[in-house]
């Protein structure tokens, strides 16, 4: 076997799905016998949604749920997405489970083998390759124990990662916020905005996100004074009286659906990989569940990935590997940092400093280039690997004669963009790589698999392809160009 992916979330199923699109053969290890219907995460961004797109699954998840254009935050202050230079300029707020479901089918349809019910309880690893050994989940019969063998393993099992624990992999950092409570709750006298709300005083605050039906809506809500173990029963008056006291006046909860108690930490693994074995997802990292990150960290992180460990199989350098970590850790520290400044700023304490953030926050946010630069960032547009040159920056904007490039990509695989008016490339057909051509004035482009930028420059030399055969390894004899 080529990959062993363990944990079926959305992490786990993107690259399950992406490395059996690429032909490699690879199995899903999931603990649960069972999916999960409980969704924690419910905010999909605007990246995500490209990444979806690009494996033909965003316009069937985006008939189900709600567009948000933007997020109303503190005295006034809204952060306005509707900016965000993507085919996407919102939030897409659906459950969790709807995402789970869309990737689990692709994953399936692509050829992955998803096992459930198994849960690991050994890993070991040497030269060649990676043995899992794992067992039906709570049976400690060591005659029902199975080993599986793969070059590499992702370990994309969760916050409370069994790979992590198996291999000695710290997870250094600590809990930030105990007690938030999570909820599906019907409201007769929910926000008229379309965007997701949030309210908070000194004490508590509360969070609304609209599912779009019927008049229900995610909650999320944290009380100062009722602090309380995971394990303590949620009770439907406690979600009531934050939420109205948070929002300032009677939202009007006429039910009250899924609910859970939780506690965020914000910690990262110090490394992405431990030799043949990669951490994915909230296995890697952790953060306040401020700002929507969580899934949308974990998607990108696998389709960063996945193609890479398909391009090491066939014969790319193992060096291709180590820049994953590279450019995935330092995005995970990132969303650590805003993530954690966001729920510090909500949940401020002293009256001086929540006067100058309600005074701040609304002329700041007002301002389009810091604007566009924090709600860029959050939606996952803005990021890029590297600084100072086209090199790592998001391909998904260039404007191209046919499909757009989310399309093309449905293909895996490279694309080279031609600049306008130039013909195709034979050596490039060759070498298997597709191609476009740009319709404005821009520079060639060898975009990655993953949408971002591996070359920018002219036709006319042949820098694309030392490019390509340094992602790649592929010979430049097989196609002369």
């Amino acid at each position: 076997m080529d990959v062993i992916v363990v944990g079926a979330g959305p992490t786990g199923l993107t690259a399950a799905g992406d490395l059996a699109r690429s032909g490699r053969s690879v199995a899903v290890l999931e603990r649960w016998p069972h999916p999960n219907p409980a969704s924690r995460a419910f905010a999909t961004m605007a990246r995500t949604l490209e990444v979806l797109d690009s494996r033909a699954l965003a316009d069937d998840l985006l008939a189900n749920g709600t567009r948000t254009p933007s997020v109303n935050l503190f005295a006034g202050a809204r952060l306005d997405l509707s900016h965000l230079r993507s085919r996407y300029p919102f939030g897409f707020v659906t459950p969790q489970t709807n995402v789970d479901s869309a990737l689990g089918r692709y994953a399936a349809a692509q050829g992955a083998t998803i096992l459930r019910g198994l849960e690991v309880v050994a890993v070991e690893q040497d030269a060649d390759g990676v043995r899992v050994t794992a067992r039906p989940k709570d049976d400690p019969d060591p005659l029902d124990q199975r080993e599986f063998t793969a070059r590499y393993l992702v370990a994309a099992d969760g916050a409370h990662s069994t790979v992590r624990r198996l291999l000695g992999q710290d997870f250094p950092g600590r809990a930030v916020l105990s007690s938030v409570v999570l909820a599906d709750v019907r409201l007769t006298d929910g926000p008229t905005d379309p965007g997701l709300t949030l309210g908070s005083t000194p004490d508590c605050f509360g969070f609304l996100a609209p599912y779009g039906h019927d008049g229900w809506f995610r909650s999320m809500t944290w009380d100062r004074h009722h602090q309380v173990p995971d394990s303590a029963p949620v009770d439907a008056d406690e979600i009531v009286t934050v939420l109205d006291r948070a929002m300032g006046r009677d939202v009007g909860v006429a039910e009250v659906g899924w609910h859970s108690r939780f506690h965020c930490e914000e910690r990262q693994v110090r490394r992405y990989r431990a030799g043949r074995v990669f951490f994915a997802g909230d296995a890697a990292h952790v953060h306040s569940p401020m700002g929507g990150q969580g899934m949308n960290t974990g998607i990108q992180d696998a389709a960063n990935l996945a193609w890479k460990l398909d391009a090491v199989l066939g014969g790319a350098p193992d060096a291709v590997l180590d820049t994953y970590h590279d450019e995935r850790h330092p995005i995970g520290k990132r969303v650590l940092r805003q993530s954690g400044l966001m729920m510090r700023a909500v949940t401020l304490r002293p009256r001086a400093a929540r006067a100058v953030r309600d005074r701040v926050a609304p002329l700041v946010l007002r301002r389009p280039r810091v604007r566009d630069a924090i709600a860029g960032s959050f939606a996952g547009t803005s990021l890029r690997y590297g600084a100072g040159s086209l090199v790592g920056t998001r391909a998904t904007e260039v404007p191209l004669a046919g499909d757009r490039l989310t399309v093309v990509q449905r293909r895996p695989g490279f694309v080279l963009m031609r600049e306008a008016g130039r013909r195709p490339v034979p050596c490039a057909e060759a070498l298997g790589v597709a191609q476009a051509e740009r319709t404005d004035d821009g520079p060639a482009l060898l975009v990655r698999p993953d949408g971002y930028v591996a070359w920018a420059g002219s036709l006319d030399d042949a820098g694309w392809v030392t490019a390509y055969e340094q992602w790649t390894g592929a010979a430049r004899e097989v196609a002369p160009c």
